[in-house]
């Protein structure tokens, strides 16, 4: 079994690669950050596992469409690699969206497009949304990519279901990535108390999903958004 994971040099897009290597897939590390998804890749064969890497700026649509050549027929596909700026509306321009747009929702149509059209039929297509697809304030261009990204989710769902290939979404709340990390200790805290499982999400937590929704076990799951936020969303407030 061969994965393509972009986004892959840190957090939860190494958090994937490495559970799909010990899954027993064979990993296409993809990162804009070369040496850093070398590392990946080499933690990977460390472990026992396959692995190579490739460093790629995913908006370089040449570049992405010979990835997908290179890569061949793969069986998985996870669709990590995007940004986020915290801006409020107010202070939003055109650019701000189309920069978004532009990393988070075109790349992975692009990559999807030219990995389906080469895939064997079972294939699995894992996107990476956000819990913001639900709304949330001072970063509006952020929830539109992210909206974005499970509305195709669910249209490639079902164009692609004829040729067998499943495509699902995994949305992540407050996880404790690099990012997280830099902030303060009260700060941590406080979030995590807004958590009703009363902790926040690693890495791996995000990985294990990833992992349920690119199984060649999986077989009648399609077109869905598998929301990982310790709870949050029960709530009703996405903030």
């Amino acid at each position: 079994m061969k994965a393509i994971v972009t986004g892959a040099a840190g957090g939860i897009g190494k958090a994937t690669a490495l559970r799909l290597a010990a899954d027993g897939f064979s990993v296409l590390v993809a990162d804009i950050h070369a040496e850093r998804a070398a590392a990946t890749a080499a933690e990977i064969r460390a472990n026992g596992g396959l692995a190579e890497s490739r460093g790629i700026d995913l908006t370089d649509r040449a570049a992405l469409l010979a990835l997908a050549d290179e890569a061949g027929p793969v069986d998985a596909l996870v669709n990590n690699a995007g940004i986020f700026d915290v801006r409020a509306f107010a202070d939003l321009t055109a650019d701000d969206f189309r920069r978004m747009a532009e990393v988070n929702v075109i790349p992975l149509f692009e990559l999807t497009r030219a990995v389906a059209a080469r895939a064997p039929r079972g294939a699995r297509i894992v996107n990476l949304a956000s819990r913001a697809y639900l709304g949330a304030s001072h970063y509006a261009h952020y929830v539109a990519s992210k909206a974005a990204v499970v509305g195709l989710t669910r249209a490639m769902a079902l164009e692609l279901a004829g040729k067998g290939i499943l495509v699902n979404a995994v949305a992540p709340g407050v996880i404790d990535t690099d990012m997280l990390k830099a902030r303060s200790d009260t700060d941590r805290g406080a979030l995590a108390a807004q958590q009703p499982l009363g902790i926040l999400g690693r890495a791996e937590d995000v990985a294990d999903a990833i992992a349920y929704l690119a199984s060649p076990r999986l077989a009648f799951v399609t077109g869905q958004v598998l929301i990982v936020d310790g709870g949050r969303t029960l709530g009703g407030f996405i903030g």
